[in-house]
């Protein structure tokens, strides 16, 4: 994986054409990533035009539109996500344990991961950058890392593997992480491929049940 810091700073809010970001330091980030084929662009393109999508957060948003939009387009995508729909490369133990490695390689070098799950079409985690570190440039390492090795394997040369960019959502008090905690590791028991969250092998509540 990649080893040189990066020589920016960290850009608070930005977007670059998909969905916006906050990257400020010290906040502990919720974010999801998915495979290029895990929804549909038409189906993405049609969300955003029946909510009146606006791609940057404006200054003119009293009444948090914004905010409210783009919550609901990334629930409409997590249960999309979560019929297995696409290739769901990582539905394959390998993959999965690829991605499991991608995750912890740099686990309190470049940020504390205090919760992820590998699904079948998607990946979640919970974390707070170490400087100079940003999250943008951790989940961009994770998934060039994680698009590589699997390409090898898959034999698919560079081909597409993950959509483009990442939702985030950053942490606003102790409750709020406790929740994103309890999502996480009960995404795959919503989706109907386990019984209980301590079953899905590729996931930290079966890593921290595993240990006890």
């Amino acid at each position: 994986m990649d080893v040189d810091p990066p020589a920016r700073r960290l850009k608070g809010w930005h977007g670059r054409g998909y969905l916006p970001h906050c990257d400020f330091p010290g906040l502990i980030q919720g974010v999801t990533f998915r495979l290029h084929d895990s929804v549909p662009g038409s189906v993405l393109a049609g969300w955003k035009a029946e909510l009146e999508w606006k791609e940057h957060r404006t200054s003119l948003d009293p009444e948090g539109t914004w905010e409210r939009q783009r919550q609901e387009l990334h629930r409409r995508v997590s249960a999309f996500e979560d019929t297995g729909a696409g290739c769901c490369y990582f539905r394959d133990p390998g993959l999965a344990a690829l991605m499991i490695s991608a995750l912890q390689h740099f686990e309190r070098e470049r940020y504390q991961l205090f919760a992820w799950c590998v699904m079948p079409n998607h990946v979640h985690g919970l974390l707070a950058p170490l400087p100079p570190w940003g999250l943008g440039q951790i989940i961009q390492s994770w998934k060039r890392h994680s698009a590589r090795q699997a390409n090898l394997l898959l034999g698919h040369g560079e081909g597409a593997f993950w959509a483009p960019d990442y939702y985030d959502r950053f942490m606003r008090d102790e409750a709020h992480f406790l929740q994103a905690v309890e999502y996480i590791h009960q995404n795959p028991v919503k989706a109907g491929l386990c019984r209980k969250a301590g079953d899905w092998p590729w996931s930290s509540a079966y890593q921290r049940s595993a240990d006890l």
